[in-house]
């Protein structure tokens, strides 16, 4: 399909010759859509979803775009599509004043605008190379390539793996490879290390990037024993001798490993909590009963052992137990004995409970430090009255768990969701905020607010596949697939930045009640500073009938 419209003014041999030397002086390729009518236009962004328009100052102003684009449109060929407007003719003149394009402004006298789901969505702002091209139109709101920086120079990134394996085949020098994924928190961390240890030992060493996170990559995962991100293999003439396993190192702690390379020492596992020489009574299944019925008073600790909560709350509890003189202190693994953890739901940790002649009698979340456990275990009273949980608090917030996360989101074209920890302040701060801006978005069946408890049952798993490693993190989805995570600040002073391909809504931090105005006052600020956005919402005439909106929105 090509959309050309050649000037009125021309006889047919005239018009065809006009074409023929046009076409031929930029060598376009066939699977360029050229535009010159503003009915055609739309029509385009109608049918495609997936657009990256060149604008033009004249037929030859983007000839150095045009070479580059035809290789990029073959490859993404079925998943995205490239248009061209020559806005130096009359016809595409007309059509770029109406959507308020001027590449004539633009050094070279062209611009790439980007349109998703037939909306303006971006300006192409990455570099004009066919790889980056090709990556933005597969993803188009995928975070740029790791080479796309320019301190990461000295990083030799590998895209295929045939290139993986020239390199490991050719190369004299010893080398060190990250294996990671683009969407990867100690990943992003590291890159700027790994490049400035690559700066650092340039003409030595090799430090080599390769993204193995797409599913074609699952052979070399396994035979690199990649199973998490990053994972740092080093290799001397093409074999594979060790894994680097540093991740909270400098550049200089890479170079420093690169002169002496060793392999990872053996770590020494943890000694179970039971087996230490702890003055806690460590229950099984077997012996809780038991011990229930030969202490009237006792104070019991469910924990896992990889709760980060329970191992900074051991020390006390320890002291609080050797301390006390009344009643007595108990503790439960429940990963390990899931028979008295099932028996009392359970579904976070720490959890303390207080029993009284083999009863329960009170939850006691407040109790963490030794102090507190001690005053209690002397004057054992209710705990205040617990604070209704988020979830139960009714708000336009979808509340998921690992049972629903993945089919509710493959209905919604854009999800936010919190990740999150009941006890966590900065959640706690996050929580009427993130609760406005989904009541102000609850009429768009395409677009959900949604939040995960990761301390309940089994989404601390859930939690931990969606690279969750703090409170509260926030991720967009669009229809299940992971696009992008906000790295903003988490206090009340910081902002969330909640995206839709049409709107951006800043919800500043402060107190609850002045949620809305916040919110409103960045959305009347966002109006009127919003850059070349396509007004598609229908209005209604007089006549009561919708009225298509012409697509000139793009505001300079």
């Amino acid at each position: 399909m090509s959309f050309v419209r050649v000037h009125k003014g021309l006889n047919t041999n005239s018009k065809s010759v006009w074409l023929l030397l046009v076409l031929d002086a930029v060598k376009v390729s066939p699977l360029i859509e050229k535009v010159s009518d503003h009915k055609d236009f739309k029509k385009l962004l109608r049918t495609r979803t997936n657009v990256l328009v060149l604008y033009t100052k004249t037929a030859t102003s983007g000839d150095s775009h045009l070479k580059l684009l035809s290789d990029v449109a073959q490859t993404v060929k079925g998943q995205g599509t490239i248009a061209w407007v020559n806005c130096g003719d009359s016809e595409g003149r007309k059509l770029c004043k109406k959507v308020k394009v001027d590449p004539s402004s633009k050094s070279g006298g062209s611009e790439l605008l980007h349109y998703k789901d037939g909306t303006f969505h971006t300006e192409y702002n990455r570099p004009t190379t066919f790889k980056s091209m090709v990556a933005f139109l597969k993803d188009p709101s995928g975070p740029p390539l790791w080479e796309e920086n320019p301190e990461a120079k000295d990083v030799i990134h590998i895209e295929a793996e045939k290139d993986f394996r020239k390199l490991l085949k050719k190369e004299e020098r010893p080398v060190l490879m990250m294996f990671y994924a683009p969407w990867c928190g100690v990943c992003k961390r590291m890159q700027p290390i790994f490049q400035q240890a690559a700066t650092e030992t340039k003409g030595r060493y090799v430090l080599a990037g390769m993204n193995v996170h797409p599913a074609e990559f699952d052979g070399l995962k396994q035979e690199y024993n990649v199973k998490g991100y990053p994972t740092f293999c080093y290799f001397e003439k093409g074999k594979f001798l060790h894994h680097y396993e540093n991740y909270g190192a400098t550049a200089k702690d890479i170079a420093d490993w690169l002169r002496n390379p060793q392999p990872p020492q053996p770590k020494t596992p943890e000694v179970p909590w039971s087996e230490t020489d702890s003055p806690v009574f460590h229950l099984t299944d077997e012996t809780f009963d038991s011990f229930l019925e030969e202490h009237p008073a006792a104070l019991v600790m469910f924990y896992a052992p990889w709760c980060g909560h329970c191992k900074k709350m051991k020390p006390e509890y320890d002291e609080a137990a050797e301390i006390l003189n009344k009643g007595v202190l108990a503790a439960v693994d429940a990963t390990v004995h899931k028979v008295v953890g099932d028996r009392f739901k359970i579904s976070g940790f720490p959890t303390v409970k207080y029993f009284k002649k083999g009863e329960e009698k009170y939850t006691l979340p407040h109790l963490r430090s030794k102090d507190k456990i001690i005053e209690f275990m002397h004057n054992p009273q209710a705990p205040p009255p617990p604070e209704q949980s988020w979830e139960d608090k009714p708000s336009s917030v979808s509340h998921l768990g690992s049972e629903d996360f993945r089919e509710a989101l493959k209905k919604k074209k854009h999800a936010l969701v919190m990740f999150y920890a009941p006890w966590c302040p900065h959640c706690k701060n996050a929580v009427p905020h993130f609760t406005t801006a989904a009541e102000l978005f609850k009429e768009d069946r395409k677009i959900v607010y949604a939040a995960v408890d990761c301390t309940k049952g089994q989404n601390h798993d859930l939690c931990k596949q969606e690279g969750v490693e703090g409170y509260p993190t926030f991720n967009y989805y669009n229809y299940g697939k992971f696009m992008e995570k906000y790295n903003g600040d988490r206090g009340v002073s910081g902002t969330l930045i909640c995206r839709d391909h049409k709107q951006v809504w800043t919800i500043t931090g402060g107190t609850p009640g002045e949620g809305n105005d916040a919110i409103r006052k960045d959305r009347d600020k966002t109006d009127r500073v919003q850059t070349k956005q396509e007004g598609n919402h229908h209005h209604q005439n007089k006549t009561g009938r919708d009225k298509n909106p012409k697509l000139n929105q793009h505001k300079r």
